[in-house]
């Protein structure tokens, strides 16, 4: 079983490990050998390449206030919203969460027009709030459908406890329920991190300008303006890879303390 677990370990990690041998071999190296060869010598050249075609670390900055923004107030906003539907049980709140999770499954294709005239009416069109204020709203959206089925398993107990103890809705909600649900809440934050990081699709539409554009959509000009250096390709995927590997080692400890502090005794 442990020789399956590694052969899988390795495979899974193939494709990584081959893009950072790639990101290290120079454009040379890269054609007398191929991709599978170990680099003769490890070149920065690539790197430097990548550098000097894109504006990395405004990219960088972009990227990571737009997903640093979404994931907190995403889950903010959804964990505020799915206390009045679990907690609450205001009326109708079924039909509200079969909107929430239909919202969530809505494709991007059919938002982009909408988004784009909307961005385009308030002024906020090549500005990273559109992203931000799109985002925010699709992530919150499927933090208040997920969030508001876990409050409705909170034992009324506790909360009955906590209203005895002279406790308002106010710090039943930060005292007693978000410490509940604070495992979630740190998947969440690292999953909308991930997620928002990664996206494509509306930031290419609403980010024409290269002053906001964010790491995804400075990595893919390097096919639309330049020709095609793979090494070069490979050093920018490196780049863009490195900040939410940091994100998720980091919010490892914060998943364990969270399952700890979480825990209904």
């Amino acid at each position: 079983m442990l020789a399956v677990v590694g052969i899988g370990a390795m495979l899974t990690a193939a494709p990584f490990l081959l893009l950072v041998l790639n990101a290290f071999k120079s454009s040379s190296d890269y054609s007398q050998n191929g991709p599978l060869a170990w680099p003769t010598t490890f070149s920065m050249q690539a790197f430097e390449g990548y550098l000097a075609r894109v504006d990395f670390p405004l990219a960088l900055w972009n990227s990571i206030v737009i997903s640093v923004v979404v994931a907190f107030v995403g889950v903010t906003l959804g964990l505020l919203a799915a206390y009045g539907l679990g907690i609450g049980r205001i009326r109708g709140s079924t039909a509200v969460v079969a909107v929430f999770l239909l919202a969530t499954m809505l494709p991007h294709e059919a938002l982009i027009y909408p988004l784009f005239y909307g961005a385009q009416s308030l002024g906020l069109l090549n500005s990273i709030w559109s992203i931000i204020i799109v985002f925010v709203v699709l992530q919150g959206a499927f933090a208040t459908y997920l969030l508001s089925s876990v409050m409705s398993t909170v034992p009324k107990s506790l909360l009955e406890a906590a209203a005895l103890d002279g406790a308002n809705r106010r710090q039943v909600l930060w005292q007693v329920v978000a410490p509940v649900l604070r495992p979630t809440m740190s998947v969440l934050v690292v999953f909308f991190f991930i997620w928002t990081w990664n996206e494509f699709y509306i930031p290419l539409v609403l980010l024409a300008d290269p002053a906001s554009q964010t790491v995804p959509i400075a990595l893919s000009t390097l096919r639309g303006q330049h020709s095609i250096d793979i090494t070069v390709v490979n050093a920018g995927s490196l780049l863009s890879l490195i900040p939410t590997i940091i994100f998720f080692v980091l919010f490892q400890r914060t998943l364990s303390r969270g399952v700890t502090a979480g825990a209904i005794k």
